[in-house]
């Protein structure tokens, strides 16, 4: 079986060499697989304007054949809304989506303000991906629960819950994370604690 081409976007201050996205890197590559891993311009202080064409940049110089897969984590998702609900290029278009631990579309954290209020544009989530899966941790201080169910119905995606996962991050304990690695494989695998 192959395996994708992944872009991997981060968030707020980017991925540290022990965030599960390194470690999906370093998996995914260790197995043959095409991964890109942008750090997008001032990762400690974000702009929409900056981090928008960045991201547009990394998908016009994806591979066009094969299967191709974004996995967001974080701010990295509200970017994701930003850009499908932009009627981007139709170049640009994915298969398969994770967005992984998205603040609230109108998170009050100061550092993000130029991405929120984050758009839930299903129809644009759908000509930007083939499909889009949602994965939450309940007891994530950017997101609450209930804020995630309703950006799921919103975006009519699925959600998963991860209980205890909190912003699924280092902090919570997110480096070696093999349900995400099972994801990239097989979209029908749910995701699942680390």
């Amino acid at each position: 079986m192959s395996l994708p081409y992944v872009l991997l976007l981060h968030g707020l201050n980017g991925s540290g060499p022990t965030h599960w996205q390194n470690w999906l890197a370093g998996e995914l590559a260790h197995h043959g697989a095409q991964v890109d891993m942008p750090l997008f311009t001032e990762p400690d202080g974000p702009a929409l304007d900056v981090w928008l064409p960045e991201l547009r940049a990394h998908l016009m110089a994806a591979p066009t054949t094969g299967e191709r897969v974004v996995v967001a984590h974080s701010l990295a998702c509200l970017l994701w809304l930003h850009h499908a609900a932009s009627s981007p290029d139709p170049a640009t278009r994915v298969d398969r989506v994770l967005l992984v631990a998205p603040p609230s579309v109108d998170c009050p954290e100061p550092a993000i303000t130029t991405f929120v209020p984050a758009p839930t544009d299903a129809d644009g989530l759908r000509r930007a991906a083939a499909t889009t899966r949602l994965v939450v941790g309940d007891g994530d201080a950017y997101c609450t629960l209930d804020q995630a169910k309703l950006l799921a119905e919103a975006l009519r995606v699925e959600l998963d819950v991860i209980v205890g996962g909190a912003h699924l991050n280092v902090d919570a304990g997110y480096g070696p994370w093999t349900a995400v690695l099972k994801w990239v494989r097989s979209d029908r695998t749910p995701l699942t604690p680390r």
